[in-house]
Parts: structure tokens; C-alpha cells; sequence
């Protein structure tokens, strides 16, 4: 028996001892993981900022540093370019924390996250074209940055999401618009004529609305829609009579 107990307190010292020496941090409290993590992070190393946050959470899931991990994960996902994963983190503290002061960062850093996440590889080699991006991705992006101007008009991030707001915008017609492009490339004169009307009626005031209503325009023609056509015609000489 005495040495049955000598061969158990052997064995757990051993797994003791591994523990330590395959994470070094085993033995650290709640602060020094935070403050190795911020460190972590003012070095550009946000891998091991993430393993350091997500350890101070799991660990000590009730302490003070907790839920300034839970942001400050979402920052060291972003910066790492795990963008599923930033999403991922920011809903998670949006649900966790929805009175939290600071929440509002945590719905524009996830909206950033879906404005970068829907192109390619390629995409970060040359400059991008974000009407070619998951059409959903973008309206999801818009979505987040729309919940937080609107439920956190005064945030320091508003005037910035303000921007992004509009410039997504013109992106989403354009991204209609470039199907109904492909509609009329193929001939499919009904399919392009209420693609355009959908963009005519979504997004007034974007920046693709003359090509819409000469998309418009073609397909009525082309469907004989003679009426319709002269209307439309009507409305683009009083609109852009200037333009050439």
C-alpha cells in the first residue's frame, strides 16, 4: 500500500513537471497573463496574444481581466487576419457583455471583419473591387456597422462607419448591377430589367443609379415595352441632361 501511494505521488509529480515544461505558463496568475498578452500584442505577436488571452479567460473565467480579454481577443484576431474568428469573438462578447461601455468597439471591429472577409487571396495582391465579394458578406457588414450607428450614435467610431456605410452601399448596387450585367449579356431581357429596377428601388442615390436605368432602358427596348421605355428615357434626359 505504502508503496502503491509512493508510485501515485511519483506519477503525479511527473505529469506536474510535463505540464511545465510544455507551458511555461502554467504557473501564471491572471495578471501576468494579461500583462504578457498586452505585451504580446505591442509586439506585432498576436498568435501568442491570442494563446495568452485565451488561456487568462479559460483559466480564470470570473477574475477582473476576464472580459477585457474577451476584447482585447477580438483586436488580436483581427490583426492576425483570422477573420472568422474575430466575428466569432465579437459576437460572442456582444452577447456576454451587451451593456458593456465598450461594446460598441466590439460591433465595429466585427463589421471591419465582414467588410475584409469576403474577397480572395488575389484580392489582398491587387487593389480590390468589393462589388465582386459574397454579395450576403457585404450586407452583413452593413448590417453590423448600421446596429451601431444607430444604437451608438455618439461612439468614436461613428464618423468612420458613417463613411463605410455609404461606400458599402454603392458596393452592394454595384454588385446588383453586375448581375444584371450578366442578364443582359445572355439575352435575358426580363431578368435584367428587374434587377435594375430592384437597384432603382434599394438603392437610391447610389452611384450606379444612371447605369441602372440604361440597363433598364435596353431591356425594355428589347422586350418592346415601348411605354416603359420612353419613361425611363424621360427620366434619364431630366436627371443627367448635362452629361455626356
Amino acid at each position: 500500500m505504502k508503496q502503491l501511494f509512493i508510485l501515485t505521488l511519483l506519477t503525479f509529480s511527473l505529469i506536474a513537471c510535463n505540464k511545465e515544461k510544455t507551458d511555461p505558463t502554467a504557473n501564471w496568475d491572471a495578471l501576468r497573463l494579461y500583462n504578457e498578452a498586452k505585451l504580446a500584442m505591442d509586439s506585432a505577436n498576436f498568435s501568442t496574444a491570442i494563446d495568452y488571452l485565451e488561456s487568462l479567460e479559460s483559466r480564470y473565467p470570473f477574475g477582473k481581466y476576464a472580459t477585457q480579454a474577451q476584447l482585447d481577443v477580438i483586436y488580436a484576431y483581427y490583426q492576425y487576419n483570422e477573420l472568422d474568428s474575430t466575428v466569432a469573438a465579437a459576437d460572442r462578447f456582444i452577447k456576454l457583455n451587451p451593456r458593456h461601455p465598450n461594446v460598441d468597439y466590439a460591433y465595429y471591429i466585427k463589421g471591419l471583419a465582414n467588410f475584409n472577409r469576403g474577397g480572395t487571396i488575389l484580392d489582398k495582391l491587387q487593389e480590390r473591387d468589393f462589388s465582386q465579394f459574397d454579395p450576403n458578406i457585404l450586407q452583413q457588414s452593413f448590417n453590423d456597422l448600421s446596429t451601431l450607428v444607430t444604437l451608438f450614435p455618439e461612439s468614436r467610431y461613428a464618423a468612420d462607419t458613417q463613411q463605410r456605410l455609404i461606400f458599402l452601399r454603392n458596393q452592394m448596387a454595384r454588385a446588383q448591377l453586375n448581375i444584371a450585367n450578366y442578364y443582359v449579356s445572355r439575352g435575358a431581357w426580363t431578368a435584367a430589367a428587374n434587377r435594375a429596377k430592384q437597384i432603382l428601388i434599394q438603392y437610391q442615390g447610389s452611384e450606379v443609379v444612371k447605369q441602372a436605368l440604361e440597363v433598364q432602358l435596353l431591356s425594355y427596348q428589347k422586350l418592346e415595352l415601348n411605354d416603359l421605355a420612353e419613361d425611363v428615357q424621360r427620366i434619364i434626359d431630366i436627371n443627367y441632361k448635362n452629361e455626356s
